[in-house]
């Protein structure tokens, strides 16, 4: 038989020839997932960024922040012992105190200060909050309002249990841990990370430290409050954070 033959005899037999690719039927039955998507997405398949540049993977809630927020709580734990005892950690605060008490101008330490005023910084946070609902982002935005709603809570009591009086005046008492520090770090802080998954730019959160670092050094210069006051506000306030961070973090539902 010629080679003629045997291509056409070949090409006329389909049952015993090789199996032809056929395109359009394995894509047809490929399983979809709950979401509409396939098994595995292809790059140019997976959603956007809030930029707009495609082939951006969502961003997902990583693991609890354990050792940051243990930390933060043992030293806060530390220095509230050594206010109630007077401790000798106290004597290099007052020794800071009073080398850096009334070095500013009032008038400028005061403003600095009014930062931390709810009036001020409660605001910001109310619009962060808003326009994260907005966004679809509720339980971001609920997240927020209750870190704030948490700051009198632990505040106060702190207040009334360890009566500290303060550097211009001995007389008066509950200056520890300072209310003003953790009202302006948990609110323009809280504002930034709500507002972190909507934009790629940074000016948000520097925003939010300088004026929470502004406020701190305020109160410090104006003589309001005790070196050691502010940073045991910070200390409280960073689990807190840490918690917004990462509701405000997890993947945003449509």
């Amino acid at each position: 038989m010629s080679e003629t033959d045997r291509s056409r005899a070949t090409g006329g037999d389909t049952g015993t020839g090789l199996p032809q690719r056929r395109t359009g039927h394995a894509f047809a039955h490929t399983p979809l997932r709950s979401d509409g998507r396939p098994p595995q997405t292809p790059r140019g398949a997976r959603q956007p960024d809030p930029g707009g540049r495609p082939g951006t993977i969502p961003p997902v809630p990583g693991r609890p922040a354990i050792l940051p927020t243990a930390l933060c709580l043992g030293l806060f734990a530390l220095i509230t012992w050594q206010v109630l005892v007077s401790g000798p950690l106290l004597v290099p605060d007052h020794a800071l105190s009073r080398a850096v008490v009334r070095t500013v101008p009032d008038a400028v330490t005061e403003r600095l200060a009014d930062l931390g005023n709810v009036p001020v910084a409660v605001p910001v946070l109310a619009l962060a909050m808003a326009y994260a609902a907005w966004r679809g982002r509720r339980l971001a935005a609920l997240a927020g309002g209750l870190a704030m709603a948490l700051v009198p809570a632990l505040i106060v009591p702190l207040k009334a249990w360890t009566a500290r009086p303060g550097p211009l005046e001995p007389w008066a008492a509950g200056y520890f841990p300072s209310g003003h520090t953790a009202t302006a770090l948990t609110a323009y802080v809280g504002a930034a990370l709500l507002l972190a998954p909507h934009t790629r730019r940074r000016w948000p959160m520097a925003a939010a430290l300088v004026l929470s670092v502004a406020t701190a050094a305020g109160l410090v210069l104006r003589g309001f409050h005790w070196p050691l006051d502010v940073l045991a506000s910070v200390l409280l306030c960073v689990p807190l954070l840490l918690g917004v961070r990462r509701v405000a973090g997890g993947r945003q539902r449509p």
